[in-house]
């Protein structure tokens, strides 16, 4: 799912127009419109280029692109930017009078249907065209309970599958774990939970590469799944630490440190090495730090394990009563 958390509106006629500065007031959206209207309302802005180009734009930068236009004139605008249903923004059409909304794209891991669903109770007798099947039904898609839970869809090919075993009645094979394990069904929907912390330290200077290959090693023989990440931590002396800073950005999840003083007044049982103590203030980095990021009854999966000298990992779960 797109990353971006900003709304942009596309509109090409004075109604559409008045229609989505209302919009955009609620839905805290920017709006844009062809070079002819742009000095209709300060709050506007200019579609540069071709509305393809436009679409394309924002497609990598929103979560959510709104059109005040037919179906067809968005349709071709976003046509060529079309990937998966777990990277494309949600996309939703409404007509210049706000009678119909209609989500075309990502409705259920872009959010386009709670999206419609959430300007037709603004716009008074409007009306969400609500199409897929599983919503029509009154039955929860797997992918919107993932989005809806905090999770992590490991393959999303095997979606289809699942949703039509359901509209049949039919029992279906979903496995919500951070665990590696076998397809327990003949097709499996793996859904990954963001339980886990992995806390580190490491030496100044750190490669990159070699911290992404010994942090991808350590969560392999931990037996657990690399999208079941939900932050990095670390003591804040780290905060800057380039290797640190591209892995968390590279795997989607915060990178969270604490001072010394925080982590060692942290209770429990941590693995103590008074050299780390002298240096930094702190018995143990990794340790204190996961468990810390991780929240009350937050669970030490693995202890301090240390790779080539330059690295240490630890391995912490928050709390599973929260899924």
């Amino acid at each position: 799912m797109n990353s971006g958390n900003n709304i942009v509106i596309a509109a090409f006629t004075l109604n559409g127009i008045n229609l989505a500065l209302r919009l955009s007031s609620y839905l805290d959206a920017r709006v844009f419109v062809p070079e002819r209207f742009i000095s209709v309302n300060s709050r506007l802005e200019l579609i540069s280029g071709s509305l393809s180009e436009w679409s394309g734009k924002f497609f990598h930068e929103s979560r959510a692109l709104i059109f005040i236009s037919s179906c067809g004139i968005a349709v071709r605008a976003i046509a060529k930017h079309v990937t998966s249903k777990t990277h494309d923004p949600a996309v939703i059409v409404i007509d210049e009078s706000g009678k119909y909304i209609i989500p075309i794209l990502s409705g259920h891991i872009g959010g386009a249907n709670e999206l419609a669903n959430k300007i037709s109770s603004f716009i008074n007798e409007s009306q969400a065209i609500i199409t897929t099947a599983t919503d029509l039904n009154n039955i929860i898609a797997p992918d919107t309970w993932a989005v809806n839970n905090n999770c992590v869809i490991e393959n999303p090919e095997a979606i289809k599958n699942v949703s039509a075993r359901l509209l049949e009645n039919l029992p279906v094979g979903v496995a919500v774990t951070d665990q590696n394990i076998s397809a327990p069904y003949p097709v499996t929907l793996y859904l990954r939970p963001r339980v886990l912390i992995l806390g580190t330290g490491c030496n100044r200077g750190v490669n990159p590469d070699e911290f992404e290959r010994a942090a991808k090693n350590f969560l392999e023989s931990s037996g657990v799944s690399i999208l079941s990440l939900k932050a990095l931590a670390s003591i804040d002396i780290k905060a800057n630490e380039p290797a640190l800073i591209k892995f968390a950005q590279s795997h989607n999840i915060p990178f969270v440190t604490f001072n010394s003083r925080e982590l060692q007044e942290l209770p429990g049982k941590f693995t103590s090495s008074q050299k780390v103590l002298q240096i930094t203030g702190v018995d143990n980095i990794c340790e204190r730090a996961c468990v810390k990021a991780a929240g009350e009854n937050a669970v030490l999966m693995r202890n301090k394990f240390i790779y080539s000298s330059e690295i240490t990992f630890a391995l912490a779960r928050s709390d599973l009563r929260d899924y």
